[in-house]
């Protein structure tokens, strides 16, 4: 699979306008420029609306049924192409190739299959009124704009055309400027299988051309992937308008680790819950709550694990752990850890760069004597840092879990299942794992509650995020008027 050859892909054909502002790809593992895209103009963002208003139009005249077709089909290539795919990801993203091999391509064909298959069931409902009755009908929203984060390009994109594609929707994909390669490759994928021209473009770009599409009056429906600073923006621009809105943002998310846990499992659930992506993911498990009875066990096999985690060339699929997506969050991260430090916060493991590596490498980082009042404990770090504190009983747990205004994810490790379900409903996140962390498969919905975002992707709950429903009803009689 050959890069990219444009910065955009508009209509069906990669469109090329230098006069944009020059945006550098850095490949994160060595600092050097692997390509130059152009953000784009007022003339590529009105020829992206454009493109995509007409074809929509069009795409949602086609059945369920057709669509569904081509978004398989679409799913079928992603799968065929998914170790190219991932070479992309890992050279956009810096993540190793073990992980996108299994993690990001080949989520975003299990979205592209899900929805495929779910859009011929996309229909109104019966409603019997006595002699009369009524039905509705489930229609398409218009032109829709996603916007995607750094850590999972290909996926993100995915997640957002599938839904919106599936309901008859167009869309029109900004990339995070840090990672703009692979959905290109999507919307190559899609006009391949048969999506038609115009239905899925990507236009590249900073803050400034999310700001003109997200306020543009033509564009129906606004789903963003990124920070809480960042959706607050966006949210706001897009109910100036009245848009619709779906908002996933980021987290500060507590994993609780209750004496009765199996350790090692725990363990497991905390490294996925921490150093997945090189800690890059919103909905991370970062305030590891553990109880005090089996806390030095626990931090004491978690660096065990930790000094194993093999650092190196993301192309190696030996390496489990590659840098950081850009020198901008190193350097972001490596000020929390030293803030932690000076805050009194006790460094078990890591915290420095590896002296061997080039590239924006950092080791897996552990804390511990983390209480809730420290820095480490209340903004997102999103980088591999993971801040263990204290806790006694359950009561004390839940309150401190809940004390934060993100409410994006959260989980539990208890062999007491009873315990389990009633510590989860007590919680204020959106996703929960009990006995596990991290999973996100394309049936269940994924989202957050309070700062977290607005919305659910994945599932049919997204359904709901990309329909409107016309509520029609058909009288059988004579009409009974008063005056």
């Amino acid at each position: 699979m050959t890069q990219p050859i444009a910065s955009h892909f508009i209509n069906g054909a990669y469109v090329e306008d230098t006069s944009g502002t020059q945006i550098d790809v850095i490949y994160p593992a060595t600092g050097e420029i692997i390509a130059r895209v152009h953000s784009a103009t007022p003339t590529i963002i009105n020829e992206a609306i454009v493109s995509a208003a007409d074809a929509q139009t069009k795409w949602a005249s086609m059945t369920g049924t057709e669509r569904g077709r081509i978004l398989r089909r679409a799913a079928d290539l992603m799968r065929e192409r998914n170790r190219d795919l991932s070479v992309l990801e890992t050279r956009d993203t810096g993540k190793p190739l073990q992980e996108t091999l299994v993690a990001d391509a080949t989520s975003g064909a299990d979205a592209l299959e899900y929805f495929g298959g779910l859009a011929a069931s996309v229909t109104g409902d019966y409603i019997p009124l006595g002699t009369d009755f009524g039905y509705t009908i489930r229609e398409p929203l218009g032109v829709c704009v996603g916007i995607g984060a750094w850590n999972y390009p290909t996926q993100i994109a995915c997640w957002k055309a599938a839904p919106a594609l599936a309901c008859g929707n167009a869309m029109i994909f900004k990339p995070s400027e840090t990672t703009p390669l692979c959905a290109l490759k999507v919307a190559e994928i899609l006009y391949e299988a048969g999506l038609p021209a115009g239905c899925f473009n990507v236009v590249q770009g900073l803050g400034d051309v999310g700001n003109q599409l997200v306020t543009d009056p033509r564009v129906a429906k606004v789903s963003l992937t990124g920070s809480v600073p960042t959706g607050r923006a966006v949210y706001a621009a897009a109910a100036a308008q009245m848009k619709h809105v779906t908002m996933e943002l980021g987290g500060k998310s507590p994993l609780i680790v209750f004496q009765d846990a199996d350790i090692d499992d725990a363990v497991s659930g905390a490294m996925l819950g921490n150093m997945y992506s090189s800690g890059q993911v919103c909905s991370n498990g970062t305030r590891v709550f553990v109880h005090s009875s089996i806390k030095t066990e626990f931090l004491k096999r978690f660096a065990e694990r930790a000094a194993k985690i093999r650092l190196g060339d993301p192309l190696d699929e030996t390496t489990q752990m590659g840098p950081l997506v850009s020198e901008a969050q190193l350097q972001k991260v490596m000020g929390y850890i030293e803030i932690g430090q000076k805050e009194g916060a006790t460094l078990v493991y890591g915290g420095t760069r590896p002296a061997d590596l080039v590239g924006y490498f950092l080791e897996p980082t552990v804390f511990a004597d983390v209480t809730d009042e420290m820095t480490l404990a209340k903004e997102e770090i999103f980088g591999p840092v993971m801040s263990v504190l204290d806790f006694e009983t359950e009561e004390e747990v839940i309150e401190r879990a809940n004390a934060t205004e993100f409410g994006l994810s959260a989980g539990v490790f208890t062999r007491d299942l009873a315990r389990a379900h009633r510590v989860v409903r007590a919680l204020e996140a959106g996703t929960c794992w009990i006995n596990t962390y991290n999973l996100a498969p394309v049936e269940m919905p994924f989202g957050g509650t309070k700062a977290s975002g607005i919305g659910r992707e994945n599932a049919t709950a997204a359904i709901e995020h990309y329909t409107q429903t016309k509520s029609v009803y058909v009288a059988t009689g004579p009409v009974d008027a008063p005056y």
